[in-house]
């Protein structure tokens, strides 16, 4: 199979230069256009997609060459970007940023050359003139592989600073794509974890991304952007697609005592998934709303895959679990904002506990580890997990190694899978008598909780790393 969907990687130096501007401007006005435009964020962030999603009325994806592996960027590309017209990609942190200590990897840049992508760098150009071409220059032959073919200037103060730019980057060799001046309207409020997501502040949030697609309108050149975007190189491969993964997931892998696993055991190759029947439909309820608002698509797609019927419930609004309920996603989010609205809400918190202490299957993370314990910062939540949680001054932020340590309705004990922690809340005690995770950086520790049917971690993980996590979950949903 041939991929050949036009595509362009938005970068910059830098955080703060406006990638996610740039980016979401151009999904919009192309999406204006006629084009379907698929919509693609590097890294594990959750809320630029979001806005992606509004610029396109298509769902926003992560490309994560840590969570998922770099063998993997391809094929997920390929399977969000399949009957587009042109694929634009926002990076994240500066071009050449990627995980900490580990060179290239999971960086926009690393990203770019497996999708055989070019370039399209966004300066800030608000505190400078004819130093922008070194700069430039720099970011353009740093590395050979990476195709730096035009600029965006960002936060152009006047038309004499934008003459200079252009004059400076004339030397370059890197044509100038666009120019955006300074506009307020196009700010989005952030708070302390970033960007407030889309689904908190929906109408204004609609005006934002409008905001940001006519001023790429009026500063880029569409069509140049549009051609350069025909000019990727074709990549080989098939797309991923979630019930080959479902069905060809290995078995999970031996545990490493090392890390505190339980004793090894013969590894078993899995079955395949049971077709579904109107008289074993198991429904998996998904957390949403604007409390629950960090999901990537593929879980689902995966849970469905496997044979699960997937409902979307909002904690914030529902007092039950949809009908039929036999396990419960709920994945991260800002429950620390909402509490007073949660706990208020205490039947479906008794329909949670309720769910969970008959042995149901739960996955949490993140922000569902702070719903199932007891509480948030003194506000009651659903008590199944005997752990108090509250908001600290400190942020905890970075990619993970991680050994599951307990069997769970996840995983068994040894599977590796890789994670994201972002969250500036703690619980106390941090892990249960059966921790969900080993974790060896930044320090060696175990963290999270196993407890009957419960999975709750800080830990984010992506499931198109270990597709079996959802067939054993739903597995797991039909016989508990």
């Amino acid at each position: 199979m041939v991929i050949s969907v036009p595509r362009l990687v938005i970068a910059a130096p830098s955080s703060g230069s406006g990638k996610t501007t740039v980016a979401t401007g151009l999904m919009a006005a192309f999406a204006s256009r006629g084009l379907a435009v698929s919509p693609h964020k590097v890294g594990p962030d959750y809320i630029d997609p979001g806005y992606h999603a509004l610029a396109t009325g298509r769902v926003g994806r992560n490309l994560d060459a840590y969570l998922c592996g770099t063998e993997l960027i391809a094929p997920l590309f390929a399977h969000g970007a399949r009957g587009c017209d042109l694929a634009v990609v926002e990076g994240v942190m500066g071009l050449y940023d990627g995980a900490a200590g580990e060179g290239e990897l999971a960086s926009t840049a690393q990203v770019a050359k497996l999708l055989r992508a070019p370039v399209v760098l966004v300066v800030d150009a608000s505190s400078q003139s004819r130093s922008v071409a070194a700069l430039v220059h720099g970011f353009a032959s740093w590395d050979p592989e990476v195709r730096v073919s035009g600029v965006i200037l960002n936060k152009v103060g006047s038309s004499r600073h934008e003459e200079m730019l252009r004059e400076a980057l004339d030397e370059s060799g890197v044509p100038v794509l666009g120019c955006l001046r300074r506009a307020a309207q196009v700010d989005t409020p952030a708070r302390h974890l970033g960007l407030v997501p889309v689904a908190e502040r929906r109408s204004d949030a609609v005006d934002a991304v409008g905001a940001m697609a006519e001023q790429v309108r009026r500063g880029c050149d569409l069509d140049a952007l549009y051609a350069l975007a025909r000019g990727a190189g074709e990549l080989s491969g098939a797309a991923w697609d979630a019930a080959a993964a479902v069905v060809s997931s290995p078995p999970p892998p031996l545990p490493v005592p090392s890390l505190g696993a339980a004793a090894p055991r013969p590894p078993h190759r899995p079955e395949r998934p049971r077709p579904q029947t109107p008289d074993g439909l198991r429904v998996v309820a998904v957390a949403g709303g604007a409390a629950f608002t960090f999901s990537y698509a593929e879980h689902a797609e995966l849970l469905t895959a496997a044979g699960a019927e997937v409902v979307t419930f909002d904690p914030l609004r529902d007092e039950q679990l949809p009908d039929g309920t036999r396990g419960l996603v709920i994945g991260g989010g800002f429950p620390e904002v909402y509490a007073p609205e949660l706990s208020a809400n205490e039947p479906l918190r008794k329909a949670v506990a309720e769910l969970a202490f008959g042995g149901a299957p739960v996955a949490a993370e993140c922000a569902g580890l702070l719903y199932l314990s007891r509480d948030i910062d003194g506000q009651p939540m659903c008590g199944v997990l005997d752990v108090s949680a509250r908001m600290s001054e400190r942020l905890t932020l970075g990619y993970r190694d991680a050994v599951a340590v307990s069997d769970s309705a996840l995983a068994v004990a040894g599977t590796r899978m890789r994670g994201h922690e972002f969250h500036r809340t703690v619980v106390e005690p941090g892990a249960g008598a059966a921790p969900a995770w080993g974790v060896r950086a930044p320090e060696r520790r175990v963290e999270g909780f196993v407890q009957q049917g419960v999975h709750a971690s800080y830990l984010h993980t992506h499931w198109a790393s270990q597709p079996g996590v959802a067939r054993r979950f739903v597995e797991r949903c039909r016989t508990s």
